[in-house]
């Protein structure tokens, strides 16, 4: 059974950071997605077992996601945070190998953590 733990989130002001956290049992790839009330899950970021990456356009530049294979932990660190950003932050993990992990779709992840909040006041 694959079972992950997040941790971190909360409240912060717009322009601060924030970092997620969450340790999972055994996966191939990782990634966090967030749902902001009245909108559907969208994908972050992503990030395989051997450390390749991908990001949602929102997030470029703001957002970098790791892992510590030691920890079996990925973390999600968020700079530069926006009240856009405010949702409930979910990490996902997949434990077959897919070509499509990259296009962060809900579909390819079949576990899920049970979320944290993040709100980002203006």
């Amino acid at each position: 059974q694959v079972q992950l733990v997040e941790s971190g989130g909360g409240s912060v002001q717009s322009g601060g950071s924030l970092r997620l956290s969450c340790e999972v049992s055994v996966y191939t790839y990782m990634g966090w997605f967030r749902q902001a009330p009245g909108k559907e899950r969208e994908g972050v970021a992503a990030i395989t077992k051997t450390g390749t990456t991908n990001y949602a356009d929102s997030v470029k530049g703001r957002f970098t996601i790791t892992q510590d294979n030691a920890k079996n932990t990925m973390y999600l660190q968020m700079d530069r945070l926006n009240p856009e950003d405010t949702a409930m932050y979910y990490c996902a993990a997949a434990t077959s190998v897919s070509s499509n992990w990259w296009l962060l779709r809900v579909t390819d992840f079949g576990y899920w953590g049970q979320g944290t909040q993040v709100t980002v006041s203006s």
